[in-house]
């Protein structure tokens, strides 16, 4: 098959486009630019598509002896992912960037462009399996990430490579190492790609402007102190409130809502953070291609490095209800909800939260 290997600089994507070259695939590697002014040099974890990266990922492909470019998508980027990104906080909600990412830049816009050039597939180095084209977890549950994939649509999974599926993140690292590739042990990127220095309230303000509001005791209506724009503020944050009314009496208090029009922003006890249950009607996707039979008995996982809760999900207006076994803490709009078959972990739908109970 002729695959084009998606190569980000990292270990991970080095060793899929090896794993792809070994299998006796027609390789070809490419890097993807999502700014036109990237960093020059990463610092650990944060930051990633740099020219470092991109030069690390050069290095694998020679090494590879598979021809390599590097494809300009930063006005994709910026539309889909950034705006996005600034759009939602706007409103008053936590998006996911790399899951935008992965939805718009890597398995739409690259992969369209793939499947206009002729080529049969395009591998990743993702930690998630695909069997008989259903996305289920990796082995490695550490590293899984099938939750950012679970909005791609069967007709997108029917083009990707998964080499890394049946792999521990230890065991990736040892097969760059004997390969000889430089990234071997080259730290993993974490932070938001766009906001390498991980100011994130610093990053919005900057974009957004400042916009003056209050926070306001949930319990009393009192308010507690100002602040210079609600779009600084996520659902069950703790730190960093800015409280400073002499109502405040040292108890820990938490955001609990945000009104984006009026600037108010609600704040309590962790005890008002529980949330039992969550409709998701927006972005409603089933990655198998077939409608699951609801209602149904289900796992939920709903933030990226969380862990799966033992749920009961429905099919209601269009979107889904899923109540929790167990409540979860600190769930906001705009997150991602995914469901996974109990049996074999494999995704049955994925859709964005857009109200909680």
């Amino acid at each position: 098959m002729r695959v084009l290997a998606a190569m980000s600089g990292g270990v991970d994507s080095a060793v899929a486009a090896a794993l792809a070259v070994e299998a006796g695939h027609q390789v070809t590697g490419v890097h993807l630019a999502l700014s036109r002014q990237p960093g020059t040099l990463r610092t650990g974890s944060r930051g990633c598509c740099t020219v470092e990266d991109a030069l690390d990922a050069r290095r694998v492909a020679d090494l590879l002896q598979i021809p390599y470019y590097v494809w300009d998508f930063s006005e994709e980027f910026a539309r889909d992912v950034v705006a996005d990104f600034l759009a939602e906080y706007e409103a008053g909600r936590t998006p996911n960037p790399c899951l935008r990412c992965n939805e718009k830049i890597k398995f739409e816009a690259l992969l369209d462009r793939a499947i206009a050039l002729g080529f049969d597939a395009v591998a990743t180095g993702h930690h998630v399996r695909l069997v008989d084209g259903q996305l289920r977890r990796s082995v490695d549950a550490a590293k899984d990430q099938s939750y950012v994939l679970a909005v791609l649509r069967p007709d997108q999974l029917a083009y990707c490579l998964f080499p890394l599926g049946e792999l521990t993140k230890q065991q990736v690292r040892a097969m760059a190492a004997e390969r000889g590739f430089s990234v071997a042990a080259k730290p993993d990127s974490y932070d938001i790609c766009f906001i390498p220095e991980g100011d994130t309230q610093g990053y919005l303000t900057e974009k957004l402007g400042e916009r003056p509001g209050v926070l306001v005791d949930s319990a009393t209506g009192a308010e507690l102190g100002r602040h210079s724009g609600h779009f600084g503020y996520t659902i069950g944050q703790r730190k960093g409130l800015g409280l400073n009314h002499p109502a405040v009496d040292g108890r820990p208090r938490y955001v609990l809502g945000i009104e984006p029009v009026s600037g108010r922003v609600t704040v309590g006890g962790a005890d008002e953070l529980d949330v039992r249950q969550v409709e998701a009607d927006h972005r409603l996707v089933f990655p198998t291609g077939r409608q699951p039979v609801f209602p149904a008995r289900v796992r939920a996982q709903l933030r990226a490095h969380g862990a799966t809760v033992p749920a009961d999900a429905e099919l209601v207006d269009g979107g889904l209800r899923v109540r929790l076994d167990e409540p979860a803490r600190g769930i906001a709009p705009g997150q991602t909800v995914v469901l996974y078959d109990e049996a074999d972990d494999a995704v049955l739908a994925a859709a964005t939260i857009t109200g909680t109970r």
